[in-house]
């Protein structure tokens, strides 16, 4: 039944190139054959229509020109299909060393994180040792004051009694 539709389009496109436009009576769904009314002059081409071997032969005709086309859309794909694949390999690549270069900033970033820890460490320690020396030094500070001002007292003290000597020498002297 398929078939007995393609050679319907078929007919109708070969009728359709006529200048006297035919008219077909009857359509016989159990053979493939149409009657049509025409014109005497063109009714040699028509019964080619009828004829099997040339519309088998057209139909071949078609179905080359469809294979040739398919060829070329074949060869068209084939060629976008080498291009794509050409671009995955491109991006695959790229990929590649996206992914390398991922893990060397994964490992730096480790390391960086490493970094980070000693460094803190070793300042919170410094801090420590930084507040640390801050109250000896304070301690310190108050016993040099505490040292100086017992200095000056026992300045005074030496001072008092050098006054004091002085003095009784002066008074045994004196009486001498």
């Amino acid at each position: 039944m398929i078939d007995a539709f393609c050679v319907v389009i078929q007919i109708r496109r070969y009728v359709s190139r006529f200048p006297t436009r035919l008219k077909w009576c009857c359509f016989c769904p159990k053979t493939p054959h149409f009657r049509f009314l025409w014109n005497s002059e063109r009714s040699s081409e028509i019964s080619q229509l009828q004829n099997p071997s040339v519309m088998v032969a057209r139909k071949l005709a078609m179905v080359e020109a469809d294979l040739e086309r398919a060829e070329e859309r074949a060869e068209a794909g084939e060629s976008k299909i080498v291009e794509l694949e050409e671009e995955l390999r491109v991006v695959g690549n790229n990929l590649k060393s996206l992914e390398v270069s991922e893990e060397k900033a994964n490992q730096r970033e480790e390391e960086y994180k490493n970094q980070i820890k000693t460094l803190t460490s070793r300042l919170k320690e410094a801090e420590a040792r930084a507040e640390f020396a801050e109250r000896s030094v304070q301690k310190l500070q108050k016993e040099v004051d505490r040292l100086e001002d017992e200095l000056v007292h026992e300045k005074e003290k030496y001072k008092y009694i050098c006054d004091d000597l002085d003095l009784t020498f002066t008074e045994l002297i004196e009486k001498n």
